[in-house]
């Protein structure tokens, strides 16, 4: 089963301390053999899991895997790497983008490995305005189905409560105050996830875990998307 050696937490660590081109340059095949390869050999695993549980989502290696090169453009911290290795999995409808670039994109899932921070999760983060507004309107007409998700026991056990970091401090406009659903309203990200540890993710059995908790995930994942016009699917 795909999963990462220890080489790849260890060559993660020492890129923290060596955030600079001329090193990563001369380390870049201790990246490509312990870190990019079993990224992309673990997508492949994942995708073909994702044909069973959730169809309509799919991952691929070029697409799902994220660029190592931080977006410094607006940054003070200059560092040119992330210390970390991630991807994401897509509705075939959308967009392989995540966050506000992703333009008619939906909800999807989510791994990271980070020495001492990976992490699985799902859901939409920080979605464009139009999307946002989407979803408001389908909490608006019935927030029920939602809140069943999102609260159900074993979703809060291995979960936790929905990411509230960017959540308004007001309901948004048009809405009042004491509105039944305005915990939900002033959300801007919609994900769950938790913390995977070191162990978790150098274990052959990384693959059973993720698919363990992408199938956890899947209701809010195509909750969202329905509420965006991007069905579940039964086959692909």
């Amino acid at each position: 089963m795909p999963h990462f050696r220890r080489e790849a937490l260890e060559f993660l660590k020492a890129l923290r301390r060596n955030n600079r081109r001329p090193w990563f340059e001369s380390h870049r095949d201790t990246y490509e053999q312990h870190v990019l390869l079993p990224m992309r050999e673990l997508v492949l695993a994942l995708d073909a899991r994702l044909e069973r549980i959730a169809p309509e989502l799919t991952g691929d290696p070029r697409r799902s895997v994220f660029r190592i090169h931080r977006d410094i453009r607006f940054s003070s911290d200059k560092s040119p790497y992330k210390t970390n290795a991630a991807c994401w999995f897509f509705h075939s409808g959308g967009s392989s983008k995540v966050g506000r670039e992703a333009h008619g994109g939906g909800a999807g899932l989510y791994f990271q490995i980070e020495p001492g921070g990976s992490m699985v999760g799902g859901g939409l983060w920080m979605p464009p305005r139009a999307a946002l507004k989407r979803i408001r309107a389908r909490l608006l007409d019935d927030a029920a189905p939602f809140e069943r998700i999102v609260l159900a026991p074993g979703i809060a056990r291995r979960f936790g409560a929905l990411d509230t970091e960017s959540a308004l401090k007001r309901a948004p406009r048009g809405v009042p105050e004491d509105h039944e659903a305005v915990h939900w309203l002033r959300l801007q990200s919609y994900t769950l996830g938790r913390r995977l540890t070191d162990a978790q993710v150098t274990s052959p059995r990384l693959l059973a875990t993720l698919v363990d908790d992408f199938e956890a995930l899947r209701p809010l994942v195509r909750w969202i998307n329905e509420a965006l016009g991007l069905p579940a699917r039964r086959s692909r």
